[in-house]
């Protein structure tokens, strides 16, 4: 084994191994906005507009326009998220804290390399979403639970990437994307009996318990002209191992499959110092039955965790990201960007998303880079502003009826190191 690659080695199972130890949260629904400091700067933007070797998490064609570089970025995440009840016969009215932990922090990793003129290959490491709350006083006691409630889902991608520049304007890539996910769910005793749960027993209070599996990335990006390109992306649906301790909870035994994903994007250069992009991005959401299938299903016969059962309700999202990037000098990159979201929880289903309140829909980024003899220095905040969801018939009249309602809002700070070979 090559030095080189021994070094490259260590750093991903360090990045793997951070990782695991902590909780990610995400703010498109549960995905995250985009990876890379560079990215996360102007909003998330890079179909087509690959800046780093983080770059094939965004589009896999962009590995073969990055050059042989490694970067390595560290993001501090603060969501702050709550939920009220009111008009509940059952005792539950009352306004809830969902942050008995309010800071996480997630590392990500990537490094590309050109095999020839044409030819590039690389890896990037990084934490694709989740979702994190914690109620000290649980919002579902009065039907049943105790101790404090909440959910952790945390993922990883390792997303290899092979990319072809078949001529100067035209590039295209491939990738394989290992997913790890782990998930823990506490509080959640009112729904772990024969009569709500398909497996009793395998509900609530079970540790973590992990699943995994593979999927596929294509891109292309495209020089249509001498200052614009653009870009196509898709990422398929993975399907990962069920969360066997927790069958009784997610539809089909415990499964929670990763949804497909598909973008474009835009990137411009207006003069030699400004450069603006634009990307597009539709999220399936509903396409995972156990994110996806309406919680309505319980009452018509489907318990947890059956096949085909109840799940979040979430909707299909679309995802439009603007950014743009003004080279001050030869040392300094100024960034900036704004995005917006469709929210994918209905207000129907505004309950059972007590547990995973992802309504964010606006985001404001800036940032900058900082090039110096050690290295290229990347900082960026990102702020996405409050949002609330407030619930209509959202909680069944088995469990008293009433209104739930949703509230979230975010801070990023996002910091990486690069470094060209």
């Amino acid at each position: 084994m090559s030095p080189k690659f021994a070094r490259l080695s260590a750093a991903v199972v360090s990045a793997t191994s951070l990782f695991t130890a902590v909780s990610a949260n995400a703010t498109n629904g549960y995905f995250i906005e985009g990876a890379g400091p560079k990215a996360q700067a102007m909003a998330g933007v890079g179909i087509a507009l690959p800046q780093d070797a983080l770059a094939a998490a965004n589009n896999p064609a962009g590995t073969a326009l990055v050059g042989d570089r490694l970067d390595i970025g560290m993001t501090w995440f603060s969501p702050d998220r709550s939920a009220k009840i009111r008009g509940n016969q059952a005792g539950a009215d009352g306004s809830y804290d969902g942050n008995d932990k309010s800071g996480f922090v997630i590392p990500e990793l990537g490094y590309t390399r050109m095999l020839s003129p044409n030819l590039s290959y690389g890896v990037a490491v990084y934490g694709n979403g989740g979702m994190n709350t914690g109620y000290a006083s649980n919002p579902f006691a009065a039907f049943g639970s105790s101790g404090a409630a909440g959910v952790d889902l945390s993922q990883l991608f390792i997303t290899p990437s092979l990319a072809y520049r078949a001529t100067p304007n035209h590039a295209f890539g491939i990738a394989a994307t290992f997913a790890v996910q782990r998930f823990e769910a506490k509080g959640l005793q009112a729904f772990d009996n024969p009569y709500v749960s398909a497996s009793a027993g395998n509900v609530t209070n079970r540790g973590h318990d992990t699943s995994h599996g593979w999927g596929v990335k294509l891109g292309w990006i495209g020089r249509l002209h001498e200052d614009l390109s653009f870009g196509l992306t898709w990422s398929s649906e993975i399907e990962t191992g069920e969360f066997d301790r927790y069958q009784g909870l997610f539809a089909d035994g415990g499964g929670f499959d990763i949804p497909e994903s598909y973008g474009a994007g835009l990137s411009w250069n207006t003069t030699s110092r400004l450069t603006l992009a634009a990307d597009w991005q539709r999220i399936l959401y509903s396409d995972t039955g156990s994110v996806g299938n309406s919680l309505a299903l319980l009452f018509e016969g489907k318990p947890l965790g059956a096949d085909g059962g109840p799940g979040f309700g979430w909707q299909d999202v679309d995802v439009t990201k603007l950014g743009a990037a003004y080279r001050l000098n030869d040392a300094l990159t100024l960034r900036a960007g704004i995005s917006h979201a469709e929210q994918p929880i209905p207000a129907t289903e505004a309950f059972i998303n007590i547990l995973a309140p992802g309504v964010i829909e606006d985001h404001m980024s800036l940032g900058a880079d900082w090039n110096t003899s050690v290295g290229e220095f990347t900082v960026s905040y990102t702020h996405a502003f409050e949002n609330t969801v407030q619930g209509n018939n959202s909680i069944p009249d088995a469990f008293g009826g009433g209104e739930a309602e949703l509230r979230m809002d975010q801070d990023i700070l996002r910091f990486g190191w690069s470094r060209t070979f």
